[in-house]
């Protein structure tokens, strides 16, 4: 396995990034291309949280392109990042939106095929609606998934939503995010709708045939360990399992060296 990069100047020279603005579905999106060493390997697209951004990736893109040698996509979705404002309530679909319709057409348009989805809770949601309605991939990386609706994930989205009202998250998220309001509210209110409760992706899950690696907090406040144990149990590739001690719901960050060390494993697999 490929040594993990230890400092700023190891990545540099490692790979080469180029900052895009590419029209998508009708809209204008922020992209971070990382091209790797390896043009052979598959690249890998990161698909961020429900109140995520490419800069709130930090550079956990860049420490795995440097060690695997693969290329990376990293895009701020409609309404998020310095992609464009979102203009109009989310549906209950969003999710299905952007895995059938948005994720096509921004691979189509830069010209990847098969790629390593890494997906984190909303991403990972629509990494597998995506590979399970037959668009092909050579694996799944999933942190935090949701596959339906549990009674932990509205309390912790009610929860996020007092926190955003009494303290300075706005302040902080506004560093990411061109309106932080329409950002926060826009995956807010859907997640907290009536609409949104009967939201499940289960009858996806049979399709997916790639190798897929499960990683979840111990302490994740926003999904149980229904969510992966669904996963595990109905798809039909190679599933490798994982649960954090000491981790909430953002492995990445939470548990950095064991998540980066899980995710190299995975990719360098034969």
């Amino acid at each position: 396995m490929p040594r993990t990069p230890n400092t700023r100047a190891d990545q540099q020279h490692a790979f080469m990034e180029r900052r895009l603005t590419i029209s998508v579905a009708g809209t204008q999106l922020e992209v971070l291309h990382l091209i790797g060493r390896s043009p052979t390997r598959p690249t890998i697209i990161f698909l961020h949280e429900g109140l995520g951004s490419v800069s709130l990736w930090r550079d956990f893109p860049q420490q795995i392109v440097a060690a695997t040698g693969c290329s990376a996509l990293i895009y701020s979705r409609y309404g998020y990042g310095q992609s464009e404002v979102l203009n109009e309530s989310r549906k209950a679909d969003y999710m299905h939106r952007e895995a059938l319709d948005v994720l096509p057409e921004l691979l189509e348009h830069c010209k990847i095929e098969r790629p390593i989805l890494l997906g984190h809770s909303d991403g990972a949601s629509i990494a597998l609606i995506h590979s399970g309605s037959g668009h092909p991939v050579s694996g799944l990386i999933l942190e935090a998934p949701h596959v339906f609706v549990e009674e932990i994930s509205l309390h912790g989205v009610a929860r996020a939503a007092q926190t955003y009202r009494t303290t300075d998250l706005p302040e902080k998220l506004a560093r990411h995010h061109l309106d932080v309001n329409k950002t926060f509210w826009g995956w807010n209110d859907i997640w907290a709708s009536d609409e949104f409760r009967d939201w499940n992706i289960e009858s996806y899950l049979p399709s997916i045939n790639c190798p897929t690696l499960l990683i979840q907090g111990e302490q994740d406040d926003y999904g149980s360990i229904a969510q992966v144990n669904s996963i595990a149990r109905s798809v039909n590739g190679a599933t490798e399992k994982h649960l954090l001690p000491n981790c909430g719901h953002t492995p990445h960050r939470d548990q950095t060296d064991i998540t980066l060390k899980l995710i190299l494993s995975f990719i360098e697999a034969p």
